[in-house]
């Protein structure tokens, strides 16, 4: 039996569901309240009790959520029962990687997209499996790749040694843990030294070319001094139409149903991987141009005259890169941005930038913060911290006046961005304009 500790997180449902599809027996423990990674455990049937309430026997494996720290009193359960193996969640995907030609994709930003790109693209050519962290994860018997996202949070990621490995970009994050822009950087060295085959990284940036790799390595990006370039970059109504370069050879235009300069960047490390894999360039092309993008990445719905984006963007690099592709996208329309951030360390931290990016829309608002993990130790400040600096942003509610308020602008592309849960007010923009 393997017993999952938080079995509704994201990645926790996604791996209890991969581990069930090739015969392995699952079950877990979370809150009763429901959440919709459950949806796909209800579907196979895998059962879900509360914390406390299982009794775990000699043999078990118990994977804990890294969301459950040491002193969470089921974890503690667990340490105490006898002949129990007692894993933390990202030790034990490196393990199950251990079993497949493993690609784990990395990054400040971009990770979700890239990982669905390479996911598609692999699954287009032979049977693999995928661990995203949107909640998605399939693995079959008959699976030859592996390919998960990987997270640089707390170090999770040094856990993987994967054969392959992506690196996006590198752009200072996660402020609460790692307390310097050189303590970030040194933990992309750290995972860079893990990866056995080689490594696939966007050369254009800056902090990933400071790296010093010792593996095998190909840069992609637009830049001349790239392996793998992106010519010829075209925007048409939704649609991104490139030429590619490979290692000075053409290998012929590519065409993607995402817009904007950092989705051709995404594309640009699953099409050098799939090269790397001897891939057909057909199935590359094919598998592409296909992909309808990852979930809360860029997603669009067209009501009437307005356009609704739904975005996980929360570090002012990704609402930029958002904004300007929403701009891209319409650009005879008003841009209305709706941001709700996480963790007031990284809104103190990164202002600045905050501000910077979100001016770059039309008109600003702003929701205050009310995730449990928003608040932290030593910081005070609220949404006006950020509010006050921008010229002519408003703080609103999640409710049914804000709704109004936003539909005043009405046409209009309204991008919604946040990592947390900022449905309930675009849904009720939505039944009014």
């Amino acid at each position: 039996m393997i017993f999952f500790i938080g079995i509704k997180g994201a990645g926790m449902a996604s791996l209890a569901c991969m581990l069930h599809d090739i015969g392995q027996e699952v079950m877990g423990s979370d809150i009763d309240k429901h959440i919709f990674t459950q949806e796909q455990l209800e579907a196979r049937h895998i059962e879900m009790v509360p914390f406390m309430v299982t009794d775990f026997q000699p043999g078990w494996t118990v994977v804990v959520g890294n969301a459950f720290l040491d002193d969470f009193n089921e974890v503690k359960k667990a340490h105490a029962s006898h002949n129990v193996r007692v894993i933390r969640y990202h030790h034990f995907l490196g393990e199950l990687m251990a079993k497949y030609n493993s690609i784990a994709v990395s990054g400040s930003h971009g990770k979700t997209t890239t990982t669905s790109l390479v996911a598609h693209m692999l699954t287009y050519h032979h049977p693999s499996g995928y661990l995203i962290g949107d909640g998605q994860g399939h693995l079959s018997e008959d699976a030859k790749d592996l390919v998960v996202e990987a997270c640089e949070y707390r170090h999770h990621f040094l856990a993987y040694n994967p054969h392959y490995a992506i690196i996006t970009n590198i752009d200072w994050d996660h402020v609460d843990y790692f307390k310097t822009l050189e303590d970030y950087i040194q933990a992309f060295q750290a995972f860079s030294e893990t990866v056995s085959q080689h490594i696939i990284a966007c050369g254009d940036d800056k902090l990933i070319r400071s790296l010093t790799i010792n593996r095998p390595i190909t840069y992609y990006g637009f830049e001349s001094n790239n392996d793998v370039i992106a010519k010829d970059v075209r925007y048409d109504h939704g649609f991104t139409t490139f030429n590619l370069v490979f290692k000075g050879e053409n290998k012929g235009e590519f065409k993607l149903s995402l817009v904007g300069d950092h989705m051709v960047l995404n594309a640009l490390a699953a099409i050098t991987l799939g090269l790397l894999l001897d891939i057909p360039l057909s199935d590359i092309q094919d598998s592409l141009k296909d992909f309808k993008g990852a979930k809360r990445r860029f997603v669009q719905e067209v009501i009437h005259n307005d356009v609704f984006i739904d975005d996980y963007a929360h570090h002012p690099t990704e609402i930029k890169m958002t904004v300007l592709a929403a701009k891209q996208a319409y650009p005879h329309k008003k841009i209305v941005a709706v941001f709700k951030p996480h963790r007031v360390s990284r809104l103190v931290n990164f202002v600045d930038e905050f501000t910077s990016a979100l001016s770059l829309a039309d008109e600003v608002y702003l929701v205050g913060f009310n995730s449990i993990d928003d608040y932290e130790e030593g910081y005070t400040q609220d949404i006006h911290y950020l509010s006050d600096r921008i010229k002519g942003s408003q703080v609103i509610d999640e409710d049914m006046n804000a709704a109004h308020i936003l539909a005043k602008h009405s046409p209009a592309v309204y991008l919604f961005m946040s990592s947390k849960d900022i449905y309930v007010l675009a849904d009720l923009l939505k039944t009014i304009v």
